[in-house]
């Protein structure tokens, strides 16, 4: 049994991993990343087929562009360059929809179709940018670069004001079926903050969906939802390389089967075959909750509580990815549909809460809703001259995944499709499909098909992130600290998680962050080793 000695250990070359990667190399630590598949990128990958570029998982990326985590590695000294469609999101409700539902390139567009639909729908829509502009900034540094926020949410207490923060509170909270009907007087500006919070699994009555809701609607009016230039995968690689640069070795094809963990502290790790790296500073996992509580870490390394929490554990909903080579663009018949990065496809908003509760009731669902991404009309690389590669992704219940429901939803999402895009079967040329299975099988922090890391949901966000904890990266366990969409914030690839965890590791390896370190990490294990009594 070979030996070999580092500061820290990634396990795991999801985008977050090698954020924290990159951060670590930054900071002059001796970094090593040990990645089980043969290429990094985690759920950030593509693949080539017959000429067609097919993202794998994740495709647009808005929260990338948006990112301040992300824009600070200056990923394209790398090789990242983000492509955009002439428009970027579409809500199409059904087959009498002709025009569609959509965010245009410039606010004032929005808004012109906003209000025709109807009157003052397009100054609300005005008044959502300016707000959001208002605050994008101390926002997204709230959200992504600090956990607890304790410093990075003055600015945009700030930037808010004192006396409106009660107010915004209540916004925050809103179911979005709520917010839209106080927001707006007519159904299109309602079914663009809905068909964007269920990019979340918060069903649309439920609190919180408003928030994800008007943060994705903002996005793609601020920045589009954008993708990399040849494939998600080159933002994969552009990070690999940003961290290389910085000194990290990456290492793919070594599975990592054990944390060792030696008087409460982690201090190495088992490779499947056979290999011990020593970590002097510390072991950052890209892993999701269940993998690291349930499969690095010995039964004996985890408390009673802990597991007992763990066993109450929630994953987002699991999904059904439809990917298609099309030899043609979509001919949809909503006109606006055409020129769309993503298009929320086959719900009008009592339709999407309908959908929800099917959901939610363990059903599934007779009419889907769906969202469609067209990869080449973002970005003409991805498909031969005139084609489309084009992807579909849908929901079924939690503990409904199976075979037959995998068939059923698939056709059912096609033939939504043939009533919204007539003659779209006549330029199909390959067709796959995977389901929830297929998902973890390829990526085992898909696990059961979720794609978040967990529920998006409020009882799992925050301090119940992704149990009852701090919600950061720190665990119980000193040295070792969960960098993945398993914690705070969540889901979406905005490297927010991967450098909250390298901002953990290295506060925690000053002599100025090692108090702070030490009090969270005691409040850790007492929650931890105590047996939840609610």
């Amino acid at each position: 049994m070979s030996t070999q000695s580092v500061d820290v250990v990634v396990i795991g070359a999801g985008h977050h991993g090698l954020v924290a990667a990159c951060e670590l190399a930054d900071a002059g630590w001796d970094v090593l990343v040990l990645e089980g598949e043969e290429r990094v990128g985690g759920a950030v990958a593509s693949r080539d087929v017959d000429g067609w570029v097919m993202d794998e998982f994740s495709a647009c990326h808005p929260l990338g562009l948006a990112s301040p985590v992300l824009r600070g590695l200056e990923l394209d000294r790398f090789g990242l360059e983000w492509a955009h469609a002439p428009a970027p999101v579409t809500h199409v409700s059904g087959p009498l929809d002709v025009q569609g539902s959509a965010v245009l390139a410039r606010p004032e567009q929005t808004a012109e179709l906003l209000e025709q639909d109807h009157p003052g729908d397009g100054e609300a829509w005005l008044r959502l940018c300016s707000r959001y502009r208002a605050i994008r900034e101390p926002l997204w540094r709230a959200l992504l670069t600090q956990w607890p926020p304790t410093t990075s949410l003055l600015p945009l207490v700030r930037s808010v004001g004192v006396l409106d923060l009660p107010d915004l509170a209540r916004f925050a909270l809103l179911p979005v079926a709520q917010m839209g009907r106080e927001i707006f007087g007519g159904a299109r500006g309602r079914e663009i903050l809905a068909g964007n919070a269920l990019h979340a699994d918060i069903p649309p009555d439920a609190p919180g969906s408003g928030l994800y809701g008007w943060v994705m609607s903002m996005l793609a009016q601020d920045v589009g939802f954008p993708s990399p230039k040849g494939g998600a995968r080159v933002l994969a690689q552009a990070l690999r390389s940003r961290a290389e640069w910085a000194g990290a070795q990456v290492e793919t094809g070594r599975p990592v089967r054990r944390v060792r963990v030696e008087g409460g502290r982690a201090t190495a790790v088992e490779t499947e075959d056979g290999q011990v790296v020593r970590a002097r500073r510390g072991v950052v996992a890209d892993t999701s909750a269940p993998d690291l509580y349930r499969r690095l870490l010995d039964d004996t390394d985890v408390p009673g509580g802990l597991r007992t929490r763990m066993e109450r554990f929630v994953w987002d909903l699991p999904t059904l990815k439809l990917d298609y080579r099309l030899s043609r663009p979509m001919p949809w018949r909503a006109q606006r549909a055409r020129g769309a990065a993503v298009v929320h496809a086959g719900r009008d908003l009592p339709g999407l809460v309908t959908w929800a509760a099917e959901l939610g009731a363990g059903r599934v669902p007779d009419h889907p809703f769906a969202l469609v991404g067209q990869m080449a009309t973002v970005d003409p690389t991805r498909a031969p001259h005139g084609g489309e590669s084009l992807w579909l992704y849908t929901h079924l219940p939690r503990q409904v995944g199976g075979a037959a429901a995998v068939a059923v939803t698939t056709e059912r999402c096609e033939q939504m499709l043939d009533e919204l895009a007539p003659g779209w079967r006549d330029g199909v040329v390959g067709r796959e499909h995977r389901g929830p299975g297929d998902l973890e099988e390829a990526d085992p922090n898909l696990g059961e098909g979720a794609i978040a890391g967990g529920t998006m949901q409020l009882f799992q966000q925050a301090i119940w992130r992704p149990t009852t904890g701090l919600g950061g990266p720190r665990t119980h366990i000193a040295g070792l600290y969960l960098g993945s969409a398993a914690i705070h914030p969540g889901g979406g690839v905005h490297g927010g998680c991967g450098h909250l965890a390298a901002r953990a590791a290295l506060r925690d390896a000053s002599w100025w962050g090692r108090p702070t370190g030490l009090a969270q990490r005691a409040a850790i294990r007492a929650i931890s080793r105590r047996e939840p009594r609610w």
